[in-house]
């Protein structure tokens, strides 16, 4: 598996790996031009744009345009890309990036059709590359990367990882986190779509070796078994830094959609007793409400000292 933690922070093995930066996909739209902005305030090195038809052309003044990834790859050799265009381009856009050698891809359309996220994650695996998303806030590392469209004030840095299936929760979480002392090492949107590149269990994967990290934090909702999944990993992995979660919906009533497409409840399947009593078995504890998170986890990393 491509070693995302590397890619975001660098390697001793590239220790000019940043100078490489990110590619936006879609930069000169609305919605591109806006985030590619807050991310180059908020210190991630944009290296170039893709935009067909508008190469050539410089993004603030001095950000070259590409009319394709090929060119924007050959130009920079960066290995990042996010993407920023209308679901129905997505497909045709992913599989540019991926086809030039971008191993770390950043969705953030949502309502992508199905069918063409499972064909942009069949040629992710056959190329190695990670995608975070469909629907993904994105990812970051904070005080040193953000590829995405979340704010940075709710964010420090520090030694917990965060991994949230909810945008609008990863900020209060990781805010109320931040509040209490505890920065992130890394932090990870994975996304609303029914169909994601990165699940919980493998953003754990990811992370699970970082050698400085001290605590880890899920973010999880109602529907689907995701969690139930995640925490049988942890179990069997023997994972041991402290770690709580926190789920959504838990007063929803059964049978109702919720917000993200995945998010329904048939029966106890995908229920929050479900995924509360697979944690318990894993020795996580779940806060009731997204304040608790910090109260819990400075209780698990006093027993674990």
């Amino acid at each position: 598996m491509t070693d995302i933690f590397g890619l975001l922070k660098g390697t001793p093995e590239d220790s000019d790996y940043m100078k490489k930066g990110v590619i936006v996909q879609g930069i000169t739209g609305a919605y591109g031009t806006i985030h590619a902005k807050n991310m180059i305030k908020d210190g991630t090195n944009i290296v170039a744009g893709v935009t067909p038809g508008k190469g050539g052309q410089k993004f603030e003044d001095d950000i070259p345009i590409y009319n394709t990834m090929q060119e924007a790859v050959d130009a920079t050799s960066a290995k990042i890309s996010i993407i920023f265009v209308p679901a129905k381009f997505f497909l045709v856009v992913a599989k540019d990036a991926l086809e030039a050698g971008i191993k770390l891809l950043v969705a953030i359309p949502e309502h992508v059709p199905i069918r063409d996220t499972m064909e942009t994650l069949e040629l992710a695996k056959q190329k190695g590359a990670i995608v975070i998303g469909p629907n993904t806030p994105g990812i970051m590392i904070p005080e040193l990367i953000k590829i995405g469209i979340m704010p940075v004030t709710p964010f420090m840095a520090g030694k917990i990882a965060v991994l949230s299936k909810s945008g609008t929760l990863l900020y209060e979480i990781s805010d109320a986190l931040t509040t209490a002392g505890f920065g992130q090492s890394i932090t990870i949107g994975i996304g609303g779509d029914p169909v994601n590149g990165t699940r919980l269990v493998d953003a754990f994967e990811m992370i699970k070796d970082i050698s400085e990290l001290e605590g880890l934090v899920i973010v999880g909702e109602i529907g689907g078994d995701s969690e139930e999944i995640l925490a049988q990993k942890i179990i069997d992995s023997g994972f041991s830094k402290p770690t709580v979660a926190y789920i959504a919906g838990r007063a929803a009533p059964k049978e109702k959609r919720m917000g993200h497409a995945g998010a329904i409840v048939m029966g106890t399947y995908g229920s929050a007793e479900s995924k509360i009593s697979m944690f318990n078995k894993a020795n996580i504890p779940v806060a009731k409400r997204p304040a608790e998170v910090p109260v819990l986890l400075a209780g698990k990393m006093e027993k674990s000292d």
